[in-house]
């Protein structure tokens, strides 16, 4: 037990481009604000300062095409900045029990302002973020160890009751993954071949553009394919990918597909399903599945006609949900209409992670042969604080395969002072690596990232970014 208290926090954002767009669902991504969020503390009577960091990206948190990405800004801006004036004053005997009234206070406040909840708790997954970096920083600890030995106070079953006699430690693997499978998004308008790539597009950075290429520079061995919902469109676009696939097959290849909330129906994605797997020239292909990503728009994926049709769904893919994860129990929710796990994403709260972990594992044990799963889900994150903290989890908890994608659709740390740029290849040279044009970007040789100094860190990076150095 030590005494924590929360004094302040404060946002510094620098505006980003991406080195090409990003298309994903509604949403086309070319530029966006990244923020960090720097928390002052104190812990046992001494200050201790943490940081925390994302990007801003549209039509995520809220897919609403009606909104204008100006009003959507201000909306994602709120929500961190109201985190941000809760958490002063906040003080307790662990991170758990500060991070309980951050969530609901943060959570009243977005149900007065009628918030759905994903949006509303992107700030104070900052703030928690912050406040565990924090915590591993005073404490000289790294945060699997503090996970192991539930230094952080996180009460399992204060998240999900069944969980009153679990541990966390007996959740956890031996140890942190020494290295995480880069699975690589295909956007819906990312080339697939150079041949794709008109003059007037082609990228002169010397990092690789089109997937041909990704395969060829990383030695990538999972995709997270995105899919429209159109079947003709998504069948070519499957075809095309899985011709370049079986010409050069990865000894260990996989992949995902990214419904994007595309379907208003399950009934309406079993009918594309079967379609889709009776093409005889992907049958091959498809046997490399690992699961489908919310193919459901978020607003109809829990209902009861859903759980109905899931489980009388007779040879149905493992099928999960992302953005339908939106409170402390809709992971268990979902996997108990018969869904196959959920996503993690730093920006939707650590805690719930391991929580949502601990839930998966709990039931593995109680039912043996259950195929529940966790995965690894991007958000486009980006150097130097963002992806560091989100691979430090993922490997923490064990989670293997993660979606990585800032380091395809931005150019690493080009935009970033100096100074940053420096110590991440100081102190995090096994993560990030000097580009073709000097500046540090994400090191993935044969589909793997290193997390060797991610996991020696107290959570996930070593040093303390200065954020005046982006004023």
């Amino acid at each position: 037990m030590q005494n924590i208290k929360l004094h302040s926090a404060g946002i510094t954002s620098v505006d980003l481009k991406t080195r090409m767009p990003f298309k994903y669902g509604i949403a086309t991504m070319t530029s966006f604000p990244l923020v960090f969020l720097s928390l002052d503390c104190e812990i046992n009577g001494h200050a201790a300062k943490g940081i925390s960091s994302d990007l801003l990206p549209p039509k995520w948190f809220k897919k609403d095409p009606d909104q204008a990405p100006d009003a959507e800004l201000k909306e994602l801006r709120q929500v961190i900045e109201h985190a941000c004036d809760i958490c002063a004053g906040i003080q307790g005997k662990t991170v758990f029990e500060c991070w309980q009234q951050l969530y609901n206070e943060q959570d009243a406040w977005g149900k007065q302002q009628n918030h759905p909840p994903l949006l509303t708790h992107f700030g104070s997954s900052l703030v928690e973020r912050a406040m565990i970096d924090a915590f591993c920083r005073n404490n000289q600890t790294t945060f699997f160890q503090a996970l192991k030995e539930n230094a952080l106070g996180i009460r399992l079953d204060g998240i999900h009751p069944e969980l009153n006699e679990s541990s966390i430690a007996e959740t956890l693997p031996k140890a942190p993954l020494k290295n995480i499978i880069a699975r690589h998004t295909v956007g819906l308008s990312d080339p697939l071949t150079e041949a794709e790539i008109s003059p007037d597009e082609r990228l002169t950075d010397g990092l690789p553009q089109s997937l041909d290429s990704c395969l060829n520079t990383y030695g990538i061995r999972h995709l997270k394919i995105k899919i429209c919902g159109d079947f003709d469109t998504d069948r070519q676009r499957l075809l095309d990918i899985a011709r370049i696939m079986t010409q050069r097959p990865p000894e260990s290849f996989g992949f995902t597909l990214d419904g994007n909330e595309q379907f208003e129906e399950m009934g309406q994605f079993n009918d594309y399903w079967n379609r889709l797997t009776s093409i005889n020239d992907l049958q091959h292909f498809m046997n490399h599945l690992l699961f489908v990503e919310q193919p459901l728009k978020r607003d109809v994926a829990l209902n009861q006609e859903v759980s109905t049709a899931l489980q009388t769904w007779k040879n149905k893919p493992r099928i999960i949900i992302d953005e339908s994860d939106g409170t402390l129990h809709s992971a268990a929710e979902a996997i108990r209409m018969g869904y196959a796990g959920t996503s993690h994403k730093n920006c939707k709260g650590v805690i719930k992670s391991v929580a949502n972990r601990a839930f998966i594992h709990h039931l593995t044990l109680k039912h043996s042969g259950s195929s529940c799963i966790m995965s690894g889900e991007d958000l486009c994150n980006q150097g130097p604080v963002a992806v560091m903290q989100d691979l430090c989890v993922t490997a923490a908890l064990g989670i293997e395969s993660v979606e990585r994608n800032g380091h395809h659709y931005c150019a690493g740390l080009s935009h970033h002072p100096v100074s940053i740029r420096e110590q991440m290849l100081q102190f995090h040279g096994d993560v990030y690596h000097p580009s073709p044009q000097g500046w540090p970007t994400l090191n993935i040789e044969s589909g793997l990232i290193s997390t060797h100094s991610i996991n020696q860190s107290p959570f996930g990076i070593h040093f303390l970014p200065k954020t005046e150095d982006y004023q």
